[in-house]
């Protein structure tokens, strides 16, 4: 995954946040503050996915994969 999916979670953490802790509104039909905490849980998922894509991808190595050198004819 890109680092740009880790960005985007803790955006969402800080937006829902503020929408859960310091928004003080009242709607009908509509609880900001519950959308506030659904943005949080979804960014917090995230953000563990994105990391552990990202460890995954990094403890990955090729087994397959042989280093070749091929000697060339001098002049």
């Amino acid at each position: 995954m890109r680092s740009g999916s880790i960005g985007a979670s803790i955006l969402l953490i800080a937006v829902g946040a503020v929408m859960a802790y310091a928004v003080t509104v009242d709607t009908e039909g509509f609880n900001i503050n519950t959308a506030g905490v659904i943005l949080m849980v979804v960014g917090a998922i995230g953000l563990v996915v994105s990391l552990i894509s990202m460890f995954v991808a990094n403890d990955r190595v090729d087994t397959h994969t042989e280093t070749r050198y091929v000697e060339r004819d001098r002049l």
